[in-house]
């Protein structure tokens, strides 16, 4: 079951992954014509608007991306000193409390976008409609607690199996 979990869960992640590098190609393409059209006396309709709508995507499509590879910053100034059961008990309640906070800022973006939609919310200058990345983002940021409540649990089950003295991965 959690092979199944985590297969679907990882392909998820890497259709964020691409959502991020699509956003960040198309960021750098508005940039590069905006100033471009800058030097001519003509700038980019929007510009402002699609960079910033855009950063959402980049920023929250790779969130679940760097938590799987285990790419966030870890201070391990004491690992050495803890016992491998602190240090395992530790990474799952790192894990459990990011997941509670990804589904902490699900919840408040997501009404956040129902609002945006009750009152028509866009951007300033070409009316993108704001609910749309709003729930992206909130979609970025459920898939980024589900892969931490995963790693919790994969974690969990890992010190099951190794008899519950399993040491910590090092990259």
């Amino acid at each position: 079951m959690l092979d199944f979990l985590r297969t679907n869960v990882d392909r998820l992640i890497g259709l964020s992954s691409m959502a991020g590098s699509a956003a960040l190609v198309l960021v750098t393409c508005v940039v590069l014509v905006d100033v471009i059209g800058r030097y001519f006396g003509a700038p980019l309709r929007g510009a402002q608007d699609i960079g910033q709508m855009s950063m959402v995507i980049i920023v929250f499509g790779g969130m679940a991306y760097c938590d799987r590879i285990k790419g966030h910053i870890a201070v391990d100034i004491f690992e050495n000193s803890f016992p491998p059961r602190l240090n395992r008990a530790i990474d799952i309640a790192v894990a459990l409390l990011g997941a509670a906070i990804f589904a902490a800022i699900a919840w408040k973006i997501i009404q956040s976008a129902q609002l945006s939609l009750m009152l028509n919310l866009s951007t300033n200058i070409i009316n993108l409609p704001k609910a749309w990345f709003q729930w992206a983002l909130a979609g970025f940021s459920i898939l980024t607690a589900l892969t931490m409540a995963l790693r919790a649990a994969e974690i969990v089950l890992a010190g099951l199996e190794a008899g519950g003295e399993q040491g910590r991965e090092v990259l």
